[in-house]
């Protein structure tokens, strides 16, 4: 097996009309395991897959995926990825197999050897039991299962998921999780791009956060984590009441900015240590503040993103991947990299 990675870019470029979609990305992604895409809507995480999967042109830069030059070897890139956008490109009319075996027939497969591979895709994902269904009755999560599965009807050496669980629910997203480490352990390179923190956390072995078209930090999650501190303080006190106080005196002991969270009793705060925690918990009980929880951990992916871009990782009001027509062209990301 090759020893290049999977995937170089160097200042890769794509602008609609004004609008900076992507603004100089450089990637180094190395064969093997799973490599997350974090970034809120509109952050450029779908035009860069785009281009890496030659369905766009880039603007500027370059870009090689398996050794292949995007532009000059588009063919070559193609027979060796496979690509699930956003949008499931399945024709709700069909049924699972059907779907299958139509996209079986595309690629060149004899009726009898698509049929064939098509039912082993839908016994593998757990869908064999809604074989004959037609799609338009499959629930959201069986939707991108087979979605997915048509992605695989050839074995390829990387492929692109882009927010492969966005819009269904947990138990169909681990599902996918579960899809997702199956295609690592048999070798198959996974670039994944997502607005949940959650799932890179659970699967990517490393992270890109993109922001406003641009690579803004790069790493292990644990990485990442260690740029907002080493730890965090959460705290919940008994009187909702007092949380303001307490506050105060976390501030003051710990000397970190202290937030409050979603829920009224409840504070807390990023820190570069864990040696003031003692102090501040021996502050709060001094000043007769009950306090119901006091715990220590390690900083989350959200606060990773929220201390890197300002906002949280789910909200934005920027829309460069509309510019780009996404929504139009998930069948042609589909029957163009299948």
């Amino acid at each position: 097996m090759s020893t290049s990675p999977a995937i170089e870019a160097t200042g890769l470029v794509k602008h609609f009309g004004d609008t900076k979609a992507v603004d100089g990305v450089d990637l180094t992604i190395a064969r093997g395991g799973v490599y997350g895409v974090l970034g809120p809507n509109g952050a450029g995480k779908t035009t860069a897959i785009r281009m890496l999967a030659t369905l766009l042109r880039p603007d500027g830069g370059q870009a090689r995926v398996l050794g292949h030059d995007v532009i000059t070897e588009a063919a070559a890139v193609r027979e060796k990825i496979a690509l699930t956008g956003q949008f499931a490109s399945l024709d709700e009319d069909l049924t699972g197999l059907e779907n299958l075996v139509l996209l079986g027939k595309l690629q060149g497969y004899s009726f009898a050897t698509a049929r064939r591979r098509g039912a082993e895709l839908l016994e593998a994902f757990g869908l064999a039991d809604a074989t004959n269904r037609q799609v338009k009755k499959y629930s959201g999560g069986m939707r991108r299962r087979l979605d997915i599965a048509g992605s695989l009807l050839t074995t390829p050496e990387l492929i692109f998921l882009d927010e492969p669980t966005t819009g269904i629910d947990p138990r169909s997203r681990n599902q996918v999780w579960d899809i997702i480490r199956t295609l690592v352990a048999a070798g198959t390179t996974v670039l994944l791009t997502t607005q949940y923190l959650e799932e890179a956390d659970q699967l990517a072995n490393r992270l890109a956060v993109i922001d406003h078209g641009k690579v803004i930090a790069e790493g292990t999650p644990g990485q990442l984590k260690a740029q907002v501190g080493s730890g965090t303080v959460q705290a919940r006190v008994s009187d909702p009441e007092r949380r303001d106080e307490a506050a105060e005196i976390l501030a003051r002991v710990l000397g970190a900015d202290v937030d409050a969270a979603a829920d009224p009793a409840a504070i807390h705060a990023r820190i570069d240590s864990h040696a003031h925690a003692a102090a501040a918990l021996s502050a709060l009980e001094e000043a007769e503040i009950a306090v119901e929880t006091f715990a220590l951990g390690q900083p989350s992916l959200d606060e990773v993103f929220l201390a890197l871009t300002g906002r949280p990782a789910e909200t934005d009001d920027r829309t460069d991947d509309s510019a780009a027509g996404a929504e139009d062209a998930a069948t042609e990301e589909k029957a163009s990299t299948r």
